[in-house]
């Protein structure tokens, strides 16, 4: 087998269930765990434990995730930081992106989702810098200045045009059924009844697909939406 390094997650929340469920799932998925309920303790963890990732929840008691976050990022600690926020607020997310978080995710979230964010973290290790600016063909949204551009033209969308076309690009070709655009960005369960979301993908389209070419969002019928460059680009 050789010697596989088996990677350590530090988890960080105050939130006891919270806590012990990830610290449980992440355990059972073959991943060394820890877990602090408070900042100061978290802070002190990852500064002298050598973990691959850092789970972090905002809302904390004594330091909070972002203040942690900070002294992490001055004393040099570059590991990746996945970002846990009861609050879908779009300033939290640039806050936090802006201190070196890598990622975020927003409470309530599925397991499998967190999952699928730790492996793609781990896999992108230490090289998550450039990661700020996620593209396809010729259209690129910057994380950091939450600004659009397409075809080097700046196209200015609402708050929730950027959330939807951001989890669409984090998502490339992938098709992302409606109930999970709806969770992941309208914080909702979703009713087959309303049509916000297809009206908020045709808006999306106007603005940074139908006056270009190639087209990007494409519409899989029955099932969601989907993102991809042709080609793969």
């Amino acid at each position: 087998m050789g010697t596989i390094h088996t990677m350590k997650i530090l988890i960080v929340e105050d939130e006891h269930k919270t806590g012990e469920y990830l610290r449980q799932g992440l355990a059972e998925s073959g991943f060394i765990t820890e877990l602090a309920s408070n900042g100061v303790d978290g802070l002190h963890l990852a500064m002298t434990g050598n973990f691959d990732l850092l789970v972090l929840d905002v809302m904390l008691p004594g330091l909070n995730g972002w203040q942690v976050l900070e002294r992490l990022r001055q004393f040099g600690r570059d590991m990746p930081v996945l970002f846990l926020t009861a609050r879908d607020q779009i300033d939290d997310r640039v806050k936090g992106l802006e201190l070196g978080a890598d990622d975020y995710l927003v409470k309530p979230f599925a397991f499998s989702e967190l999952l699928a964010r730790v492996r793609t973290l781990l896999r992108r290790g230490k090289t998550s810098i450039e990661t700020t600016v996620l593209r396809a063909a010729d259209l690129e949204l910057d994380l950091l200045r939450r600004r659009v551009t397409r075809a080097g033209t700046r196209i200015e969308l609402t708050a929730k045009e950027f959330a939807l076309l951001e989890l669409l690009l984090r998502r490339q070709g992938e098709v992302l059924p409606r109930s999970m655009i709806a969770s992941q960005v309208w914080d909702m369960n979703f009713d087959s009844d309303t049509n916000v979301i297809d009206v908020a993908i045709r808006r999306l389209r106007a603005k940074v697909d139908d006056p270009y070419e190639p087209r990007l969002i494409r519409t899989a019928r029955g099932m969601g939406y989907v993102l991809e460059a042709p080609g793969g680009i």
